[in-house]
């Protein structure tokens, strides 16, 4: 018995040491799968955290190299187109809740109360009505002109005749427009406007842009004199220096430097050059109001500005070319354009120096007598007949200024408002 229980015993003990091994086998097993299965997650995650980091390369270099500068172009390009104001889309309601949330309004309101709201309200609808009659009558009484030359430009003499035509012409013709053009000579008068409007236009900014410079930047014996002759050439009328103007270029002797020399005079009449000097001493047509301008859109730029580029190693001429100047841009667009208006209308001084030199407005000036020369072989017409020539060539003669301001008309008035209001 005690044997067989020994063997039991040992066989039991013998099962037992023999699930204890396998059971150790099974969880050095587990441990060791469970190992495994950790370096594999781990190198998973290292391998993601790579993938990871490729792609965060890939994009700062993406967002460094390509998206970053792409913006900063865009930036750019946005600052020279600005975007409008953004439109906020207010609730709608129909007359019928209008009325009802006025009343509303009104059964919280005191009688004086109720009264000063409804003379409010009577004033809100009037006023833009009111308003609108206003606008529309100046830019009538301003276009009126326009209108009339247009319409008359284009019609026959018979329409211009009938009291039923008004401003549509009942026949539409060009032919007007051709022998308005025809008399004037007018492509090679175009041409010689151009010399003298455009060369003298560009110096004259030039000029008076540096004078202003001068005038608002340094301090120097005998400015107020100076300013003060500037002033003088706004409020003088060209009228009472223009026969010392006419004798100075007829008879051309600075400080009587040829005469001295046994030389003459020279004369300079029917000259580009009457007009080129004056522009390019700061003295042509309208120079003063120009210098004005400039002095007061300098004045109101910021002095460290010049500072930085005295630093930087910059001259004062250099200064005022690479730093003022740009900074100005809309004051030197509007000057151009004015100074190019007041060229091409002037008749009085180029009437002066020029007798056969064809400038348009010279041609617009003596236009009738053209056209009853031409058409009409140089009989006595009545000026009612000479009506649609006389606005067919005043047509042509204005376009070329039409279309130039039309299409820079948003420069113009940004640079008359910061000239008018910097540095007041």
């Amino acid at each position: 018995m005690d044997e067989n229980k020994n063997g039991s015993v040992s066989e039991s003990t013998v099962a037992v040491v023999t699930e204890e091994h396998e059971k150790k086998h099974i969880i050095g097993d587990d441990e060791n799968m469970h190992l495994h299965s950790t370096k594999e997650a781990a190198e998973d995650i290292s391998k993601k955290v790579d993938v990871v980091d490729d792609k965060e390369t890939a994009a700062s270099f993406f967002t460094v190299r390509i998206k970053e500068p792409v913006l900063d172009f865009l930036h750019t390009l946005r600052m020279f187109f600005p975007e409008s104001e953004p439109h906020y889309k207010e609730a709608k309601y129909t007359r019928a809740e209008l009325k009802e949330r006025f009343r509303k309004r009104l059964e919280h309101m005191s009688p004086a109360e109720q009264r000063k709201l409804k003379i409010q309200r009577a004033l809100g609808w009037a006023w833009p009505i009111f308003r609108a009659m206003i606008i529309i009558g100046l830019c009538f009484i301003i276009l009126y002109p326009l209108i009339f030359m247009v319409s008359t430009a284009f019609r026959t003499r018979a329409d211009m005749s009938d009291p039923t035509v008004l401003w549509i012409p009942r026949n539409l013709t060009l032919s007007n427009l051709k022998d308005a053009m025809l008399t004037m000579d007018y492509w090679p008068t175009f041409r010689n406007t151009l010399i003298i409007n455009i060369g003298c236009s560009i110096i004259q900014v030039f000029s008076c842009a540096l004078t202003g410079y001068g005038f608002a930047r340094f301090k120097f014996k005998g400015q107020s004199i100076l300013f003060f002759i500037v002033v003088l050439q706004i409020l003088i009328p060209p009228q009472i220096i223009n026969i010392p103007q006419f004798k100075f270029f007829r008879y051309f002797d600075p400080f009587g430097l040829l005469t001295a020399m046994g030389g003459e005079a020279i004369n300079f009449i029917d000259n580009p050059i009457t007009m080129y000097l004056p522009a390019i001493l700061g003295n042509g047509i309208r120079a003063g109001l120009f210098i004005f301008l400039f002095r007061q859109s300098f004045r109101g730029l910021p002095k460290e500005l010049e500072d930085a580029a005295y630093l930087d190693g910059c001259s004062p001429f250099k200064t005022f070319l690479m730093v003022m100047a740009p900074n100005a841009a809309s004051t030197f667009l509007t000057v151009f354009l004015f100074s190019i208006v007041w060229y091409w209308n002037d008749y009085y001084v180029t009437s002066t120096f020029f007798t056969s030199f064809g400038i348009i407005a010279l041609k617009l000036k003596n236009l009738d007598a053209a056209i009853a020369k031409t058409i009409f072989g140089n009989t006595t017409v009545p000026v009612r007949d000479l009506v649609v020539w006389l606005e067919a060539g005043c047509l042509a003669g204005i376009t070329p200024i039409l279309i130039l301001y039309i299409a820079l008309q948003k420069y113009f008035t940004e640079g008359i408002s910061r000239s008018g209001l910097t540095g007041m």
